[in-house]
């Protein structure tokens, strides 16, 4: 059996041109000097010698990339070559603040000359910035995709017409999968007015692993509806599901009904439980300015709630 196809390139051409047809180059040079087209070009090589065509990379890696390079460079340096790199275009600008990733059409150009003449051809659609007619034969799939391609694992003994057809079966499935997270992805984005960050996308992918799709679209209707949109409420809210084992949006709906609907309580000393001190504590104490006082207030009713409940089921019992 084959291992995993191979990502980073063992060699990346530069035009002998490069100097002279390319104004973000010469803006860089006069910019940055010397030193920022070495900041520059080792950030490209450390993108092609790993993930082939991108490089994460974050401002924390400032001190760690200063190092590594030497010759005096300091990290302040590393961090404003960067930043110009990413005002001019060099690097994509949208893809570093989405995704921590640093690339660019020009990089995965010289990654597809490559990688074109690979058997695996697989790159994230995330990710990926060339159009499909510069990229014939390149197939995209999505960064939390949990199919396994067909080609990642390949025997080379096998008949070629059957690795084609089982190809060709895994595209449609991942497709399916890309276009759905995509969509979701984007209902979220355009409810909170703003692109997802790569925590809230991962999150977000990890609850719907847990519930199907309707019931974390209800979570977010719940969220518009109380006017919260924050992905800290929405978070609340899901876990609240899970601990009352809720599986699916019609259950959920009865969940918040009940909520909705409350109880008369008989004002009996009833020890307080540690786990509604600790949520508690953790509402009052967040410094997450997404949440409004309102959310807050809401957030500790909520909590309320589900105390008053878990005491109704103990006394019952």
């Amino acid at each position: 059996m084959a291992g995993k196809p191979k990502k980073k390139l063992d060699y990346a051409g530069w035009s002998v041109d490069l100097f002279d047809n390319d104004t973000k180059m010469d803006k860089l040079l006069d910019a940055q000097g010397w030193n920022g087209f070495g900041i520059y070009f080792y950030l490209c090589q450390k993108a092609y010698g790993s993930e082939g065509y991108f490089y994460k990379w974050g401002y924390d890696d400032c001190a760690s990339t200063a190092r590594k390079m030497g010759g005096g460079i300091g990290s302040g340096t590393v961090k404003e070559t960067v930043d110009y790199c990413l005002q001019i275009g060099l690097f994509d600008k949208g893809l570093f603040d989405r995704w921590g990733v640093l690339t660019s059409k020009g990089i995965q150009r010289r990654y597809w000359a490559v990688a074109s003449e690979r058997r695996d051809k697989t790159v994230y659609m995330e990710y990926w910035l060339l159009q499909d007619e510069e990229c014939k034969g390149c197939f995209k799939v999505a960064l939390f995709d949990n199919y396994e391609l067909a080609n990642e694992h390949v025997d080379l003994a096998n008949d070629h017409v059957k690795s084609l057809k089982e190809s060709k079966v895994n595209k449609s499935k991942v497709k399916k999968s890309n276009e759905r997270l995509k969509n979701i992805f984007e209902t979220f984005e355009i409810s909170f007015g703003n692109p997802l960050s790569q925590l809230e996308l991962q999150t977000l992918h990890d609850w719907l692993n847990t519930f199907n799709d309707e019931v974390v679209l209800l979570a977010l209707e719940t969220a518009i509806s109380k006017k919260a949109k924050s992905f800290k409420y929405i978070n609340k809210v899901l876990a609240d599901w899970q601990a009352a084992g809720i599986k699916d949006a019609e259950s959920a709906k009865q969940h918040m009904k009940k909520r909705q609907k409350g109880t008369v309580y008989q004002k009996t000393a009833v020890p307080i439980p540690d786990w509604y001190k600790e949520q508690q504590q953790e509402i009052e104490s967040s410094d997450d300015e997404e949440l409004t006082p309102e959310q807050v207030e809401q957030l500790k009713a909520e909590l309320a709630e589900m105390w008053k409940e878990e005491h109704i089921s103990k006394k019952g019992k």
